[in-house]
């Protein structure tokens, strides 16, 4: 019996047009070099500084990496990131008229904005803020002095050099510190305009001062992590005292309290 011959079958590939299998390749090949860019940018920026950094002209490695790929760790650190920040801020509010005020809870900006990260695969910068911040201050504070210390928990709010003051009397306590006095106070600023940003976006605009605090919580320990009862170590508080409302230029409270809100609200709907 005889065999017909039969056409070959075609593939999905030789059905292409030309034009179109071109423009594929041409696709793949720059993503590939894209993604060796990128691995080698990244290889050279987290290692420790070497001349192969030189093979990159100018500022083009640091302008590829900040802001976007810029991380707060190192693949060679000896101690890797090991504990959770947190940023909570409370406020003394006016009532509607004007003759009482209340202080309102504690409420936790890292919390609130690390759940814009959760279930995200490219969650926005905005998520790392109150980590940020609370990392920032908490370094700060813990470069004063036990007496130094105690006077950033004491309030400073009346007038508009209160920081000025805060300033003078930590000196005043340890005249050889003038870089880490002015350090705390830097951190401080930013710390109390953010806060104000949340305490004014959470009760709105009759705040009339802020109080904040940042912490550390270490994970429980690498020795200790086959140990069913063991538990993670306190936190680690900096806790200041009430402080006045700072608004640094540019803030743009609107979207900030828009955005704010809108995961704040979010966030205790899950919670519930």
């Amino acid at each position: 019996m005889l065999s017909r011959s039969r056409a070959p079958r075609s593939t999905p590939t030789s059905q292409l047009p030309r034009w179109r299998l071109t423009a594929f390749r041409a696709v793949a090949v720059v993503l590939c070099l894209l993604t060796a860019w990128h691995v080698f940018a990244s290889f050279l920026w987290i290692s420790p500084p070497t001349a192969m950094r030189q093979v990159v002209p100018g500022n083009a490695l640091e302008s590829y990496m900040i802001p976007w790929f810029g991380q707060s760790w190192s693949v060679f650190a000896p101690e890797p990131i090991n504990g959770d920040y947190r940023f909570e801020v409370r406020a003394l509010v006016s009532s509607t008229d004007g003759k009482d005020a209340a202080v309102t809870k504690w409420v936790s900006a890292t919390d609130v904005e690390q759940s814009m990260a959760q279930h995200h695969l490219f969650p926005p910068r905005a998520a790392g803020l109150g980590v940020h911040a609370a990392s920032a201050l908490k370094g700060a504070w813990d470069g004063l002095s036990a007496e130094q210390q105690d006077t950033a928990r004491l309030n400073y709010f009346d007038g508009d050099a209160w920081l000025g003051r805060m300033r003078t009397a930590m000196l005043q306590q340890q005249a050889d510190s003038t870089a880490e006095v002015n350090e705390y106070i830097v951190r401080e600023r930013y710390a109390d305009a953010y806060a104000t940003q949340i305490a004014e976006a959470t009760w709105g605009p009759d705040v009339i001062r802020v109080q904040y605090r940042a912490s550390r919580q270490n994970v429980i320990p690498y020795e200790d992590r086959n140990d069913a009862d063991a538990e993670r170590p306190a936190p680690q508080i900096a806790a200041t005292g009430w402080r006045g409302l700072i608004t640094l230029p540019r803030q743009d409270q609107d979207e900030f309290a828009q955005t704010f809100n809108r995961v704040h609200h979010a966030l205790e709907s899950r919670s519930r």
